[in-house]
């Protein structure tokens, strides 16, 4: 989700003869300045007073600073910026590329995996970076249902993980899979971390500096308050510009965005369509609105229950029959959420891939899509048994009325708006609604303890993914595990599609059988995908002077499939852009014009995690 529901949004892979993912997009004006900005000379004391800090405002927790299990936005891209994976994303079409690995290729029978680990990679307390360090993560997840907790999906599928020298990585699977060269998994230092006693309590955030061999080393963090992190010297690609990134949280938009135009920040992102339209007009401040790769839905709890058997939570029964999950989903006007709350920046949602990836977008038939029709969602609350009663409202055969409870994450205005277009829409139906917004969502959430919620989740250029938690397999073990689970769907027919677009590698059969996931996903009505969300962020050109969007042309900033954007940000004091650090191509744009995109994916696979409307990744 984009918010901070259970699970988050992650990445994925390719073979040894690697496909290339095609990406093109939008560029949009920039706005005029107007006296909305704070004086010059403020801006400058506050970045003279920070040095070269690159402060992002964020407004997600930290679930947790342990890989194992991390699941928020901000916590996987934190992450991403102090662990190598074996491999990464190309910044301009996302084909896979070198990380901790220089090459990988594939037995014949595609289930043996060879990667070459690099020699210049080394932990930043000195040590050198292994094979044994990749193997020692593998084999933690494979055989610590803790350590699992988080990316257990990429190891599900393997048999043995060894390491023969210190170079020589290999993975045995039990069949093939098809996202080898995109496990988005970091790969962590084992002689720190052997010593854990129990992987599913340790949250890593005692001991600073963090040990880790990415660009940056993470040096502090205070709960809700900020994560620091310095630049990693002995990175391979090259240390970052900047002599400090700090992601500093802002529990309210609002501040967030007042922090940026007083240069008490460099960069903000969830920017609502009011700040973006005032901040384009700003000095010094350029907005970036670029088609998202997340998607905006209202989920339903289909009874939550465990691997074992056993059922949990109060979702609301009703919801069990599919009729009364449609019937709430034709009351629901999408064009009306794009047009009012997203005020344009957004776009339709109708399958659960994002248009962005257009080799796995999946869009209805005219025959199966659910348009906005209250007269047939009428129809279908009486076929399911709730008639209305002489005061128009619904009731079920026991008499009770019709009313249910939507999770709603308390920092996110979409949430609230929506929530309230609901209540009218679903009232004229008889339906009662009650919007619970929460600070944390989660733990209700995770205890199944919800009718409907706002959910979300930025999904990646392979989708294997964010299919992975709608499986039975992503079920918690008991009632009282952490799964991997989205919302408790449990499904025969899509987790036998799901297995099978795992060991598919010729990329056309793989994308039609990821589009008859989502036909499953809709047809069965546990989700119903509202919008696809722009990227709309903003920073400072007085503290930045160029930074790389993803996909370069056109993309994002926060919460990108890499860390190309803070490793890559120049200071807006240097003398230049040129060096072994991150040097930029500035393709931020403004907001103004009407966005065009065209993003053509030859995708083989490539990445993953999870988000919601705050960014579950």
């Amino acid at each position: 989700m984009d918010t901070e529901i259970p699970r988050s949004t992650r990445q994925r892979p390719r073979t040894r003869t690697l496909l290339a993912v095609g990406a093109t997009a939008l560029a949009l004006a920039a706005g005029a300045a107007t006296p909305l900005n704070p004086a010059p000379q403020q801006a400058k004391a506050a970045q003279a007073d920070a040095g070269r800090t690159l402060t992002v405002a964020v407004s997600q927790s930290v679930d947790s600073l342990s890989p194992f299990l991390a699941q928020r936005l901000v916590s996987t891209s934190v992450h991403r910026l102090i662990y190598e994976n074996l491999t990464n994303y190309d910044v301009k079409d996302n084909h896979a590329v070198p990380g901790l690995a220089t090459r990988w290729e594939a037995s014949p029978d595609k289930l043996t995996w060879t990667y070459t680990i690099r020699e210049n990679s080394s932990w930043s307390d000195g040590e050198q970076a292994t094979a044994e360090d990749a193997a020692w993560t593998f084999n933690t997840m494979m055989k610590d249902e803790g350590a699992a907790t988080a990316n257990g999906s990429f190891v599900a599928n393997f048999r043995k993980v060894t390491a023969p020298s210190p170079t020589r990585l290999v993975i045995e699977l039990k069949k093939p899979q098809a996202t080898m060269a995109a496990l988005d998994v970091p790969i962590l230092p084992r002689h720190e971390w052997e010593k854990v006693g129990d992987f599913s309590k340790f949250n890593n955030d005692k001991k600073f500096p963090v040990v880790g061999n990415g660009p940056f080393v993470l040096t502090d963090y205070k709960v809700d308050q900020y994560v620091k992190l310095k630049p990693n010297k002995k990175f391979w690609r090259g240390a970052p510009k900047f002599d400090e990134l700090v992601l500093k949280y802002y529990k309210d938009g609002d501040a967030a965005v007042a922090a940026l135009q007083k240069g008490e920040v460099s960069f903000a992102a969830n920017l609502t369509p009011a700040q973006a339209a005032s901040l384009a007009k700003a000095r010094n401040i350029k907005v970036n609105d670029a088609p998202g790769r997340r998607f905006y839905a209202l989920a339903t709890n289909p009874g939550a229950r465990s691997k074992d058997g056993r059922k949990f939570g109060d979702g609301h029964p009703a919801l069990l029959d599919r009729k009364v999950r449609q019937a709430l989903f034709a009351a629901t006007d999408r064009e009306t959420i794009i047009d009012k709350v997203f005020q344009g920046h957004a776009v339709e949602g109708e399958g659960y891939i994002p248009p962005r990836f257009s080799a796995y977008h999946w869009k209805p038939s005219a025959d199966q899509k659910i348009a906005y029709d209250p007269a047939k969602a009428a129809a279908l609350l009486d076929e399911a048994g709730y008639k209305k009663n002489s005061a128009g409202k619904r009731v079920g055969k026991d008499g009770k009325p019709l009313d249910f409870r939507i999770l709603c994450h308390a920092t996110d205005p979409n949430d609230k708006a929506i929530g309230k277009y609901m209540q009218e829409w679903w009232g004229e139906l008889g339906i009662g609604l009650k919007v619970e917004c929460l600070d944390n969502v989660s733990d209700p959430w995770l205890a199944g303890e919800y009718d409907l919620a706002f959910d979300g989740w930025s999904v990646n250029p392979d989708p294997d993914f964010v299919l992975s938690i709608h499986t039975c397999a992503a079920l918690p073990a008991t009632p009282k595990d952490t799964g991997a689970t989205d919302n408790f769907i449990c499904d025969k027919k899509f987790d036998e599609l799901y297995a099978r677009q795992t060991a598919e590698y010729d990329e056309a059969k793989r994308a039609d059988l990821v589009k008859q996931m989502q036909s499953r996903l809709y047809d069965t009505g546990y989700m119903n995908v509202m919008a696809y969300p722009n990227a709309v962020e903003a920073y400072r050109t007085d503290q930045i002077k160029s930074i790389t969007t993803m996909p370069e042309s056109g993309g994002n900033l926060w919460g990108q499939d890499g860390y190309w954007s803070w490793w890559s940000a120049v200071p807006a004091d240097a003398d230049d852009t040129s060096g072994e650090g991150g040097s930029s191509t500035g393709l931020v744009v403004g907001i103004g014009a009407a966005a065009v995109l065209a993003v053509g994916l030859g995708i083989f696979v490539a990445l993953r995690r999870r988000s919601t409307a705050e960014d579950r990744e």
